[in-house]
């Protein structure tokens, strides 16, 4: 029962992230009220110290600890120099305004200093704001820089001692997290398998999901794996094992499907949102071998689960043995082509739970190993000696306006400038939530629909919230320290749900405002709906700021990466291709993770698109068609780098120079489309013709080379189709096939 506990955390909450920043930031407020009670402080400077200790600890985002240090070091000084401004200046307006204008413009270009400069920005804006909230007073500095400073001392102690996260544990919490992702995916497909014809839906979304959320967490790995792994060649090998059981269990969902169906299921079933399962028809699968799927897809996934428990028992090898004893075709039981293809996806899948534990774990008792599992361990140690490091290529950086951060540092200044014009005629005392909500919107955006969809889901949040603190404040307004403690529960909440809904967060924030305004006495009805008043017109603000000052139209920012996340797509897919053709090696996952990141970038980048509330239908169809149509064409070049990558070690895979000719129509048909893209006016059409594998022949002589092989072409003609079927939803013309 424990175990199953901890592995539903670990996947709900992969490498603790939301649960760790809830307890650190949630400790550091405490601990700083509590040493403040003690000191017998006032009600303003618990605020003050409790508002200080939550940005001290969620402004510092590096991930080495060292780092972390410095920047917390280097912040408590911008928060002194923050907040005693702030009280200088409370009183002259005309001066305050401006000054407050130029620290949210510094604020934000200090992004371009990588986290450590927005950190310190983030620093510099809150305590400030921090000062409006309290009414700090040059009187009262002395004790309140005492508050600030307490608070970060408080952030330090929980950060270094209490709930440190090394790079290297938040890595090894991650990889748990993958281990029980991947056995909640082969749960997912258990049930496929067992699916009638009117839950064939239901179960194959919870595939889909399942599918994407492992997906979701082998990129957190990826961006962990530099600061926690000693070296490069293990950051690598790693990297390769994660990728390798990320598309067996992938494949084997496909493969499970396509048994289920009448025909071979498409990939895009598996990306495409609300995509209706293929209907279920003859060839119906056998009572005994369902019996026997059920029976070793229940085994894969205990495989799973306790491939990282250390038991090497006799048991677990045994079932191990059987699996990948189904990679030998003399191993597979009497079935239909199609069922078979099943049990050979779930050896494939097993082999990458072997190399997942090798990798992770060290070497393993290898006395039970059956011949099959020797093979295979010998082929995933001759991977893992062919596995070494490479270079990055650098990127050209923008420069004036271009500059993602100036645009943004000009267009929070603008929209400030508004916000405070704006919010002081609603409230000479509180115009600084307009301010506040038009910074926010500019968080981690790029586009104005970005802000547009941000400044909506803050506003819903915030009046929902205006309910919930009118009730608690109204429940518990007359306790101090029961209203602390539901602060501090509404805080954690607050950070723990932050990734997961905007809306949500925007509500707790809300609703903890609601009892900070009753402790401060300030508390009524009316600030609570001037709150509300105050965060629409931040919101519309930030988005006429947007929209006027150096715009970035949604398209325009869609375009754009939808053209890198071509580029990428066609270099992952020429250099698998010319590597599996004889070429010379490359850092083909590297290149395949970096289309993963581009993808994701553009998957965020159309929310505006595909946000339920866009009345443009046909566009939210269509951007959602376009995505899933692109992650099936990552899914189909991220499985041909893997295999490219196993050609130097891997007896059944054999280089075939004819490859190269024959998906070269499918890089330029990439070449073609972005070129499409970046300039609509592009005469190039998309070719058609003749399948990949019919572009091979069949000459005399030509050794076959086994299903390896035949999985290659499989996966190069659904990238082939995939890639034309992106040019009718995009407008790119289609040539009539030659003859």
């Amino acid at each position: 029962m424990r175990t199953r506990l901890r592995d539903r955390i670990a996947a709900s909450d992969p490498g603790l992230l939301r649960l760790t920043a809830g307890l650190r930031t949630v400790g550091a407020i405490a601990l700083t009220l509590a040493v403040l009670s003690l000191l017998r402080a006032d009600v303003h400077h618990l605020v003050a110290g409790a508002m200080a200790a939550m940005v001290a600890t969620f402004a510092i985002r590096e991930k080495q600890l060292g780092a972390q240090a410095v920047t917390l070091a280097l912040g408590l000084p911008v928060a002194l120099a923050s907040v005693s401004l702030g009280a200088v200046l409370n009183a002259r307006l005309l001066v305050g305004d401006v000054f407050f204008v130029v620290l949210i413009f510094c604020a934000v270009y200090g992004r371009r200093f990588g986290d450590r400069g927005t950190a310190l920005g983030l620093i510099g804006f809150q305590v400030y704001f921090l000062s409006l909230f309290v009414g700090a007073t040059v009187s009262a500095l002395p004790v309140l820089c005492g508050a600030i400073a307490l608070a970060f001392a408080s952030s330090a102690v929980m950060r270094f001692a209490v709930v440190p996260a090394t790079p290297a544990g938040v890595l090894l919490r991650l990889r748990m997290a993958f281990r029980a992702r991947l056995a909640q995916l082969v749960s997912a497909q258990l049930d496929l398998l067992d699916a009638g014809a009117d839950e064939m839906d239901k179960a194959l979304d919870a595939v889909r999901e399942g599918t994407a959320r492992l997906h979701e967490t082998a990129m957190m790995i990826q961006a962990r794996l530099e600061e926690g792994t000693p070296d490069e060649s293990v950051a690598r090998l790693v990297q390769r094992r994660i990728a390798d059981a990320e598309i067996a269990a992938e494949r084997l969902g496909l493969l499970l499907l396509s048994a289920r169906s009448a025909e071979r299921a498409d990939t895009l079933t598996l990306h495409l949102p609300g995509a209706p399962a293929p209907s279920v028809g003859q060839p119906a699968l056998p009572d005994e071998a369902t019996a026997t799927l059920r029976r070793d897809l229940r085994a894969l996934r205990t495989l799973v689960l306790r491939a990282g428990s250390g038991d090497a028992g006799t048991a677990l090898a045994h079932v191990r043995n059987r699996l990948l004893g189904y990679r030998d075709e003399e191993n597979l039981p009497p079935a239909p082509s199609a069922v078979q293809d099943v049990f050979r996806g779930i050896g494939e899948a097993a082999r990458a739970v072997l190399g997942l534990r090798i990798a992770l774990d060290g070497p393993q008792d290898e006395s039970d190993d059956s011949p099959a599992t020797a093979r295979s361990r010998e082929e995933l140690d001759a991977e893992d000696a062919a596995i070494d490091g490479g270079e990055e290529a650098a990127q050209e950086e923008q420069t004036g306006l271009r500059r993602p951060t100036t645009r943004a540092a000009v267009q929070v200044a603008v929209g400030s400038t508004l916000a405070i014009v704006g919010g002081e005629l609603l409230s000479t005392q509180r115009w600084y939530w307009a301010v506040l909500t038009c910074w926010i919107v500019f968080l981690n955006t790029a586009s104005t629909g970005e802000i547009l969809v941000k400044g909506y889901r803050r506003l819903l949040g915030t009046v929902f919230g205006v309910v919930a603190g009118i009730v608690l404040a109204g429940l518990v307004g007359q306790h101090t320290w029961t209203a602390f403690a539901l602060v501090l529960v509404l805080i954690f909440a607050m950070f723990y749900v932050a990734p997961l809904s905007y809306t949500l967060m925007s509500f707790f924030v809300t609703a903890m405002l609601g009892l900070l305004y009753t402790l401060l006495h300030t508390y009524s009805l009316d600030v609570l709906v001037l709150r509300v008043e105050e965060t629409a017109l931040g919101a519309a603000c930030g988005v006429v700021a947007a929209a006027l000052v150096l715009p970035v139209r949604t398209d325009r920012r869609t375009n754009e990466l939808l053209g890198t996340v071509l580029d990428r797509l066609a270099a992952v897919t020429e250099a698998a291709v010319g590597q599996l053709s004889g070429g010379p090696a490359d850092d083909l996952l590297d290149q395949a993770r970096d289309l993963d990141q581009a993808l994701a970038d553009l998957r965020a980048a159309t929310q505006p698109l595909t946000h339920p509330v866009t009345p443009l239908r046909a566009r939210r169809h269509t951007a959602r068609y376009v995505v899933a149509l692109l992650e099936t064409c990552a899914y189909h070049a991220r499985t041909l780098a893997a295999t490219a990558e196993l050609l130097p070690t891997h007896p059944s895979i054999a280089a075939d120079p004819r490859l190269r000719g024959a998906a070269g129509r499918t890089v330029r048909n990439i070449g073609t489309i972005a070129a499409r893209v970046a300039d609509e006016h592009a005469g190039a059409e998309v070719e058609t013709g003749p399948s990949i594998a019919s572009l091979l022949g069949s000459d005399a002589g030509t050794p076959r080379y086994g299903r390896i092989t035949d999985r290659v072409l499989r996966h190069l003609e659904r990238l082939d189709e995939a890639v034309v079927g992106l040019a009718r939803p995009l407008g790119v013309p289609v040539a009539a096939p030659r003859k």
